[in-house]
């Protein structure tokens, strides 16, 4: 049972861990995407992702701060000059895990995990998607939008009626039926 356990050992004491973590902390700043198992990189999500909200005050406290996690000068200087401006404006999930596949030697579970805001073709396509309309209905024009009352609007006019088309033939049932009724009319008279 794994009660009250809120975050994955990966099988190594916490000194282990937590070089390996800055390591792949700082690796993922310095080349902004890194291959791992998807275990490591989902830690590694949990353990940058506060740092990285930390960088978004460039104060010298918050510089400390990180590098007491970090423990590199170039993976601090790095975040906080090229990474923190360009996700000032996001509220949270800073990165992305893609699953790759399996690993040749023991088949472990593979991933990528990257920064969102530095994929280039990511970023490029969600520029290039044309926005949908959000409803299909038609709406009203606004008083602002609408033309002045010097111009005359355009109505539109009614559909012309089709030209009539050929009478169907109708079933041989109700042919008779047509016949007997002035038949029955001129009985009554």
């Amino acid at each position: 049972m794994r009660h009250n356990k809120s975050f994955n050992h990966l099988g190594r004491k916490s000194g282990h861990r937590k070089a390996m973590l800055a390591n792949m902390a700082s690796s993922l700043i310095l080349h902004k995407k890194i291959e791992t198992t998807v275990a490591k990189a989902k830690a590694l999500r949990m353990y940058i992702e506060p740092l990285i909200t930390k960088s978004k005050e460039d104060s010298t406290h918050s510089r400390r701060t990180v590098f007491a996690y970090l423990k590199q000068k170039e993976a601090v200087t790095e975040l906080f000059r090229v990474i923190a401006p360009k996700i000032a404006e996001r509220p949270g999930g800073y990165t992305r895990i893609l699953k790759t596949g399996f690993r040749q030697g023991d088949a472990a579970d593979m991933a990528l995990i990257e920064f969102v805001d530095f994929n280039e073709v990511a970023v490029a396509a969600a520029k290039t998607e044309t926005k949908k309309a959000t409803t299909r209905r038609s709406r009203a024009k606004k008083v602002a939008d609408a033309p002045e009352a010097s111009e005359p609007v355009a109505e539109k006019k009614p559909k012309a009626p089709k030209a009539e088309a050929k009478p169907k033939a109708a079933p041989k049932a109700k042919a008779p039926k047509a016949e007997a009724k002035p038949a029955a009319e001129e009985k009554a008279e």
